[in-house]
């Protein structure tokens, strides 16, 4: 059976100003004239996240029964949950794969997250007990060719996190950008924290151009659980690939 739900999340999606956001993405060329037009990645606002809106989250959608039973249901779900095409993905321990072959896209998430149905993303896969643990995708059309015509790993950072991954309510503090090269394809991965008044997540984002596109995977954790996720989301983000079909 396929996990697969509407998320009534304890806090909201931020998408920015339809206006400013057309005219950024204009500037840079992310879309295509007449795309549906819409921000890269989910962010989350502060106005209902707390420390205690966890619990909640657990209590109505029972996640430790589902937990009890995750060793032995792993390979039933690796069978139904995933089309044959996803098991081009690494496989890695504690890891399920996700292959898009219609986006032309792979990665991995953590064992026990679900899929939730979140409006305007490609995919988003989260902890259904920490509410600010999550992994989103969102694809969106690009008449560019490598992630280098936007500009250097920080330039695009500092976009994407002022623009589009926090909303204009929270600080945010990008801590480091960096470049990787993987099969002739160049990706960008920026680490940054976006604090509100009750909570602080800190988040890596991987981004790159490629058959028409582009994408944008964002990954993250509350802060104070961020030395206890951080190689588990570093392996998100690094398993990250687009692929020619």
């Amino acid at each position: 059976m396929v996990l697969v739900q509407k998320w009534t999340a304890p806090y909201h999606v931020y998408l920015p100003n339809a206006s400013s956001q057309v005219d950024v993405m204009h500037q840079l060329g992310w879309f295509r004239s007449g795309y549906n037009r819409r921000a890269p990645g989910c962010v989350i606002r502060s106005e209902n996240v707390t420390e205690t809106s966890t619990s909640s989250c657990q209590d109505r959608l029972g996640r430790r029964p589902f937990l009890a039973m995750g060793p032995a249901i792993a390979p039933l779900l690796l069978m139904t949950s995933q089309t044959p095409t996803s098991f081009a993905a690494e496989n890695k321990k504690g890891f399920l794969p996700v292959t898009d072959k219609k986006d032309k896209y792979s990665f991995l998430y953590p064992f026990g997250w679900q899929e939730v149905v979140v409006e305007g993303e490609d995919k988003v896969y989260k902890d259904v007990i920490e509410p600010l643990e999550s992994v989103s995708v969102n694809v969106i059309p690009s008449s560019k060719e490598n992630i280098r015509d936007f500009g250097s790993p920080q330039q695009v950072a500092e976009i994407l996190i002022k623009k589009f991954l926090a909303s204009p309510s929270q600080k945010t503090k990008l801590i480091e950008a960096s470049e990787r090269d993987v099969d002739g394809k160049n990706y960008y991965t920026f680490e940054f924290i976006a604090q509100a008044p009750n909570y602080t997540r800190h988040a890596l984002t991987v981004v790159c151009v490629g058959n028409g596109k582009f994408y944008t995977l964002t990954t993250g954790a509350n802060e104070r659980r961020w030395e206890k996720m951080k190689d588990r989301l570093h392996t998100v983000v690094d398993s990250f690939q687009i692929f020619d079909v």
